[in-house]
């Protein structure tokens, strides 16, 4: 290591006499970047570098302290990634006369792994800290990228909640917004709409709002999260619990212009040190929130992931096995048609002989998402069909995937067994092609015995009402699947589920259940509310 990255902060060998034990082994061992502030890159044991999911171990475990878990969301530009470095300095217990600056996330060079797709969990343990603390930095959602983004963060927060060297439980989700907002966004609500959309009812009193570039008491940034009526904690008056805190000195501190004036750089030392010491009274009381706060065991946020898993996986298989339908609709039609002719035509049917559009399904590889890169999907290998995609990526063993049940598979016509499903990159499409079809393909295929006229075509018919009642069925597994999610879930009208409302509501009018049809255009308005461009209260989003 370069003798820079060694040397004492700005040459004083009393600095680190004001340090304690831990904290000065820390600093000499962590990267240097000089500065108004000497900032330090701390270093950290990768535990998971996955695609999706990071983890990252800094300091030594205290199995004798209390643990405390956080996941933190935002949407980018907020300050959420100096917010999390701010916390690690109040547990290193970083003080103004230090002179320093201590980061688990380098924000200045590497800003744009804040746009990744990668949920990444840090593992803090400090001395000085009354508890070692776990953060989970999620990544911005409904970015560009859109819902199936948003999808893989859900299912990446699903692997960390369900796996057995995960998180089990979260004490506290902190929702991190800039107080210069007057109102909150569309974009804004579609991230917390869809974050907490993940958790049960048990964890309301967990979430909390932390504000960035707070200045002045943020009057309009607390009225905008009370309009728009995201779930939080209260205080006893009504307000959202939250927490204020103003990082603007950290803009500077990679600057190092000598030739600001003295008087200047006083005066914004005096300033600075007064933020530092607002911002620690405002982490003291953050962390006493911490301290006081019961966990929530993440088993019923697990159990909404995976029913939302399920009701995806649902209505996807759903729409192919409806679209099989329609197909072998236009194909019966085509035989009809050429039988009837056949008949008027009076010819005789040993020579007949018709082209139909016969459809079939063929397996392709998984279509290119730049998000979904290295996705396999999951296949029953009896029924053909197409049963988890974008597939649980961290399950080896099928039995785990997150849609099959007590060995069994939720989704496929025939609920087959885990063993007879297959996890690759290669899923079913339905395609058609021409096919010329004679009276002796007819009669092998349905059995028509001679001298039936109407055999053929009731046969046909009848097969149309078995899919027709299938269809049925999983239009009612959906309906159940959609109200089980609005008993459970904290926030069941998430963005995410609208993009099935209208395939359902359609399918709700072919079976002419105008109740259920009824209850779901009453789900879709209310998200769409949630989504319009006007937050209630505060006027158009500008």
């Amino acid at each position: 290591m370069a003798d820079s990255q060694l040397s004492l902060v700005h040459g004083s060998e009393d600095l680190y006499t004001s340090m304690g034990n831990q904290l000065e082994e820390i600093l000499r061992n962590c990267t240097l970047k000089k500065g108004t502030f000497s900032r330090y890159i701390l270093n950290t044991k990768t535990v998971i570098d996955g695609d999706r999911l990071k983890r990252e171990t800094f300091g030594e475990k205290d199995e004798s302290k209390l643990h405390k878990t956080i996941l933190m969301v935002g949407e980018t530009g907020t300050g959420k990634s100096t917010l999390i470095n701010a916390i690690v300095n109040y547990m290193l217990d970083v003080q103004w006369e230090n002179k320093i600056w201590c980061e688990i996330i380098e924000t200045k060079e590497n800003q744009p792994d804040s746009q990744t797709n990668t949920v990444t969990v840090y593992d803090v343990f400090a001395e000085k800290s009354p508890f070692s603390l776990t953060l989970i930095d999620t990544p911005g959602f409904a970015n560009t990228d859109g819902i199936e983004k948003d999808a893989n963060i859900a299912e990446t927060l699903h692997e960390l909640f369900r796996s057995k060297d995960g998180v089990p439980e979260i004490d506290a989700v902190c929702l991190v917004v800039s107080a210069k907002m007057t109102r909150l966004t569309n974009f804004q609500q579609q991230i917390f709409d869809d974050v907490l959309s993940l958790f049960g009812v048990d964890v309301e009193k967990n979430i909390v709002v932390l504000m960035t570039n707070v200045q002045n008491k943020p009057v309009n940034a607390v009225k905008a999260i009370k309009a728009s009526k995201v779930k939080c904690a209260k205080t006893p008056k009504g307000k959202p619990v939250h927490f204020c805190f103003d990082n603007s000195h950290c803009e500077e501190f990679q600057d190092d212009d000598e030739d600001d004036e003295e008087t200047d750089g006083a005066e914004q030392n005096h300033k600075y040190k007064d933020l530092w010491v607002k911002n620690e009274k405002t982490m003291k009381d953050f962390f006493a929130f911490l301290n006081n706060a019961t966990s929530i065991n993440v088993k019923l946020t697990e159990h909404v992931l995976r029913k939302r898993k399920q009701l995806t996986a649902c209505i996807t298989n759903l729409n192919d096995r409806i679209t099989l339908i329609e197909l072998r609709k236009t194909e019966l039609e085509q035989k009809k048609a050429a039988l009837e002719k056949c008949e008027k035509e009076k010819k005789n049917k040993n020579d007949f002989e018709c082209e139909v559009e016969e459809p079939y399904k063929e397996k392709v590889p998984v279509p290119f998402r730049r998000w979904l890169l290295g996705k396999k999907a999951t296949c029953c290998s009896v029924c053909k069909e197409n049963c988890h995609y974008p597939g649980c990526w961290w399950v080896r063993d099928l039995r785990w995937c997150s849609v099959m049940s007590d060995g069994k598979c939720t989704v496929c016509t025939g609920k087959c067994k885990y063993t007879e499903h297959v996890k690759e990159g290669k899923m079913y499409v339905l395609k058609t092609r021409k096919v010329t079809k004679t009276i002796e393909d007819l009669k092998k295929k349905y059995e028509v015995e001679s001298g039936e006229k109407m055999s053929l075509k009731r046969r046909l018919e009848n097969e149309i009402k078995m899919y027709e009642t299938e269809k049925n069925k999983l239009v009612d597994d959906s309906y159940q699947y959609i109200i089980s999610l609005e008993e459970i879930a904290l926030n069941p009208t998430a963005v995410s589920t609208l993009q099935h409302l209208d395939f359902l509501i359609e399918k709700m009018k072919e079976t002419k259940d105008n109740k259920r049809e009824q209850k779901f255009q009453e789900l879709k308005k209310r998200i769409e509310n949630k989504t319009r461009n006007e937050t209630p209260g505060l006027g158009p989003v500008a």
